[in-house]
């Protein structure tokens, strides 16, 4: 008896999955046992217009028949959107987030963390899978929850890939929020933030697509990208900060002569290398800005946004040297490998607390300050931001004074 009352509840639930389909979805073979496996997954699928001309197959392929070989299901990739949708894969091929993969994997601490934390997705993957996975990756045995990693399901959730889904800002929070890149807390308590989310029907605010994906185009690029430097910038004193930032990121040596790692930095696209590259993006953002600003207010405001970059590294690039120093006089160990800078990218893998205080300062606090000064959010770049950096450096410089202080009376 109650094996039929679950029989006659089984049926119950895929009729009732099956009369909630639009009229216009082809349906397939696939949902016959998927309408009773994972019964919001097909209605997720068949609620998106993709349903109205596609079946499973067309993404997953025909060699999984049963329950007996569903390892045979083929993942998609960013190879199997670009089946159809091949201007936008060429625009996002040719973006930073294609490269997000690229952005962990190149840094030193990655392949020391626990597999689940990066391959399997619960800390810095979770995110950068969003990047290209090279096929020795996924083959990789230790990595094998690499294989696993796709593109555009990011934005346009499986199984519904929602256009109007992924263009709303929530889309982009997932990511996009918290510690080092906390873009939706900016943004969403900016006036920019504000004015949509209280009427998103009006528009009369920015969402992130309109101003970083204009037009739809999925290349999604910055001009002082997430490292906040412009190489390609022609001011002495900036030139001066940036090099103490860049030999910190290990990208310059102690003598200012460049490293392997800008190889690095050059495929994770993370700078602007050319000065027309540079004006082309900030051109980009510019323009749109201009559609409901006039000209002179973008301008002033972008040229007060660069002028706050240059304050923001220059406490930065000072804090740096103060490090750099205690390891050059033997005050802070230097470990075989490294140079008598500190070694930013190591994170919080760094053993004192006046480290600790430098890379909050670099991860923290002056991504707030710098991102939010572009972003509009003057309160956000002051307080969680430029305030915190003043703190960070007063820390860094007492600590100096007294690391010093007790080295010199070790050493009598």
């Amino acid at each position: 008896m109650r094996r039929h009352w679950t029989g006659v509840i089984v049926l119950v639930a895929v009729v009732a999955l099956v009369s909630t389909l639009p009229a216009g979805a082809v349906g397939s073979r696939c949902e016959e046992c998927h309408a009773r496996i994972t019964p919001l997954l097909v209605r997720d699928f068949n609620r998106g217009k993709m349903a109205e001309t596609m079946t499973c197959a067309d993404c997953h392929g025909e060699e999984h028949t049963g329950v007996d070989d569903a390892d045979r299901a083929t993942l998609p990739t960013i190879a199997t959107c670009r089946q159809c949708h091949e201007d936008r894969a060429e625009q996002y091929l040719k973006g930073k987030h294609a490269r997000g993969f690229l952005a962990i994997e190149a840094l030193p601490f990655t392949h020391g963390q626990p597999d689940p934390y990066v391959a399997g997705q619960k800390g810095c993957g979770g995110c950068h899978t969003l990047g290209l996975v090279d096929q020795k990756a996924r083959e990789s045995e230790s990595r094998k929850y690499y294989r696993y990693g796709m593109d555009c399901q990011n934005c346009h959730t499986r199984h519904a890939f929602s256009m109007r889904e992924a263009r709303e800002p929530e889309a982009c929070q997932t990511c996009h929020m918290g510690f080092d890149h906390p873009q939706w807390e900016m943004w969403s308590s900016s006036k920019h933030g504000v004015a949509y989310l209280m009427d998103r029907k009006a528009h009369r605010g920015p969402r992130c697509q309109d101003c970083h994906m204009p037009a739809g185009d999925h290349r999604v690029r910055t001009a002082v990208g997430f490292l906040g430097l412009d190489l390609t910038t022609q001011d002495p004193e900036m030139q001066k900060y940036q090099a103490s930032i860049l030999k910190g990121l290990g990208v310059l040596d102690e003598k200012g002569e460049f490293t392997p790692l800008l190889d690095v930095v050059k495929a994770g696209d993370m700078v602007r290398l050319d000065r027309a590259d540079f004006d082309a993006e900030r051109r980009r953002i510019t323009d749109r800005c201009k559609e409901c600003h006039g000209a002179s207010f973008v301008e002033a405001n972008i040229k007060n946004a660069d002028l706050m970059l240059k304050e923001i590294n220059k406490l930065f690039a000072e804090a740096i040297e103060i490090v750099a120093g205690l390891r050059r006089d033997g005050i802070i160990e230097v470990k075989e490998g490294e140079g008598v800078y500190p070694q930013l990218l190591q994170f919080y893998e760094v053993d004192t607390h006046i480290e600790q205080i430098l890379y909050e300062m670099f991860m923290d606090h002056r991504m707030k300050a710098f991102q939010a000064t572009y972003h509009m959010n003057p309160d956000y770049a002051t307080w969680y931001g430029y305030a915190k950096m003043k703190k960070d450096l007063a820390e860094i410089k007492e600590l100096d004074r007294e690391m010093r202080a007790a080295h010199a009376a070790a050493a009598k």
